[in-house]
């Protein structure tokens, strides 16, 4: 795992923990004393999603950049999954409060990992300063009619025939939506920042998710980045607007860093 962090030159280090009886995983890179930065990716994935992040010299000189595995995903579990996205707030939680005075504490959630923050900001206030939903799978009107192929694919007969990353995604998108409803009137919980990048040719989460962000976050400050252009897969063909957002969290921005204000 290391020589994963080398081939990336990432001055970086890899770290292991328990958390709700489940063994997690993490990298991680900059500056110990700086705000943190949690990146916290989708579904399928891991967290090499973002070790691109963890590599740039700026973010790395102003911040804690820390990239983690979901449960059932890269190192933390590989296929098996855990569908509760209150779990896996939980099962995240002990990296926020390990520095917990690394303020501000910026959670960047793609994809599920956005209901996966968004569940954390609401679920921990005091832990969290500010969220980043890049392409959030959140408005549950807008999740895709997949039930007729997810059903049987997450019952144990047919689970085996799936390679373990997506038996895992299968299973947790598979119980997405009900939580996705449930969830609608705790959104007016989150009062810290938030922005949300999102793509307007995704053909994965609609651009509509942006628009649900902006209703039901009531009680938060909400900045919309809408890249008309952008697919899904934001984090890897359009990285910069992740980086924008991150610095603009930043109580010192980077000479040369400018607000979009």
């Amino acid at each position: 795992m290391q020589h994963f962090l080398d081939t990336k030159t990432i001055n970086g280090s890899h770290h292991f923990y328990t958390a709700e009886s489940r063994t997690l995983h993490y990298a991680q890179a900059g500056d110990t004393t700086k705000p943190l930065m949690l990146f916290v990716h989708g579904s399928p994935g891991s967290l090499s999603a973002f070790t691109h992040f963890l590599a740039d010299s700026v973010l790395t000189a102003n911040a804690l950049l820390i990239a983690a595995d979901r449960p059932g995903f890269g190192h933390a579990g590989l296929g098996v999954a855990e569908p509760s996205l209150e779990q896996q707030a939980k099962m995240l939680k002990p990296i926020l409060e390990k520095h917990q005075n690394n303020r501000p504490i910026v959670l960047i959630g793609h994809s599920l990992g956005g209901p996966v923050v968004a569940r954390m900001a609401m679920d921990f206030p005091d832990l969290v300063d500010g969220l980043v939903l890049v392409a959030p799978s959140i408005d549950p009107n807008l999740e895709p009619n997949e039930m007729w192929f997810r059903a049987p694919l997450a019952t144990p007969f047919l689970s085996w025939i799936l390679p373990r990353s997506f038996r895992a995604s299968n299973e947790e998108i598979y119980h997405l939506k009900p939580q996705l409803e449930e969830l609608k009137s705790q959104w007016k919980m989150i009062s810290c920042p938030v922005t949300v990048v999102q793509g307007g040719k995704d053909s994965f989460v609609p651009a509509g998710n942006a628009n649900f962000a902006k209703a039901e976050l009531i009680n938060a400050n909400v900045s919309v980045v809408l890249e008309p252009n952008a697919n899904h897969f934001i984090p890897w063909n359009r990285p910069e607007l992740i980086r924008q957002a991150i610095l603009e969290f930043l109580p010192d921005k980077p000479a040369g860093v400018y607000s979009n204000e």
